[in-house]
């Protein structure tokens, strides 16, 4: 069991639910409305996301070996604690579900569930050893996990395409320094991500401005004349000095430890970012 939930990354699943929670009950009315998280309907909508980023991580684990053997050595679990045949079955299983559940609430959700399948199989397989492309889909797919509440409610409003907006921005960052962590392991089997393609120190000059657009971003929410002034100050402390923090950390780094420390910033920007939702209305 504690491999399986290695696996499947429980953590991150978690995150998943309460990403979808907090857009169900604060941003799709006019307050704050917990009773609506318990809805049959949306319920299935979040197992149906859960079940396909459980997918995700799996099939992504399946090819991955051997390049984790040099990166992450020990947390390889495919092939060790569970068969790969068995990781395959549960990736299909699980897959299937998440599309299902789709088609059965609407036809359009079921198209992206379909879709998010259908990319985080070529992620896998290909894209992510591809300069920048793979770090674009999941970072589309990060937002998509936010816009789907949205599609599914039919209240796809300026907030929710916000938050949407912060989730692409935040995974892309995260995504390219995760690259630059990885970069030994990657070169070894002719990955071209961004930081073997151009270079540790090009790949940040990518990063710069990235994180600039994405500081402006925060900058003109807390500037935004309609938000309130707790969760303007929650926003300046809790996401954007750590984001100020992670641009100046950014500069000094140069070893795996330190981009692995960026990544584990990175997690913490987003995770303040999205509890942010409790305050906005």
């Amino acid at each position: 069991m504690k491999a399986l939930l290695h696996l499947i990354r429980f953590p991150n699943l978690v995150l998943v639910i309460l990403s979808q929670a907090l857009v169900q009950a604060c941003l799709l009315g006019d307050g704050v409305n917990w009773g609506k998280v318990l809805e049959t309907e949306f319920l299935l909508l979040t197992f149906a996301t859960v079940c396909i980023a459980a997918a995700g991580y799996i099939i992504n684990d399946y090819y991955d070996v051997k390049i984790d053997a040099i990166n992450r050595p020990d947390r390889i679990l495919v092939g060790r604690a569970i068969r790969r045949r068995r990781a395959m079955f549960a990736h299909i299983i699980l897959s299937f579900i998440g599309v299902a559940i789709g088609l059965y609430l609407t036809i359009p959700v079921g198209l992206i569930n379909l879709g998010a399948v259908l990319l985080l199989w070529g992620y896998s397989a290909r894209l992510k050893k591809m300069m920048l492309i793979g770090n674009v889909v999941v970072a589309l797919l990060s937002a998509s996990m936010l816009l789907v509440v949205a599609v599914y409610a039919d209240t796809l409003n300026k907030i929710t395409l916000g938050y949407a907006l912060f989730a692409f921005l935040i995974s892309l960052i995260r995504e390219i320094i995760k690259d630059m962590e990885d970069v030994k392991g990657d070169a070894s089997f002719d990955c071209r991500t961004l930081p073997i393609v151009a270079g540790l120190r090009n790949t940040k000059l990518v990063l710069y401005p990235l994180i600039t657009i994405f500081l402006s971003f925060l900058i003109v929410v807390i500037l935004h004349p309609k938000t309130r002034l707790f969760f303007d100050v929650y926003m300046f402390l809790l996401v954007l000095l750590p984001s100020i923090w992670l641009i100046i950390k950014l500069t000094r780094a140069d070893k795996k430890r330190d981009f692995t420390y960026l990544s584990n910033l990175n997690k913490l920007i987003m995770l303040t970012g999205i509890l942010s939702m409790l305050f906005v209305r």
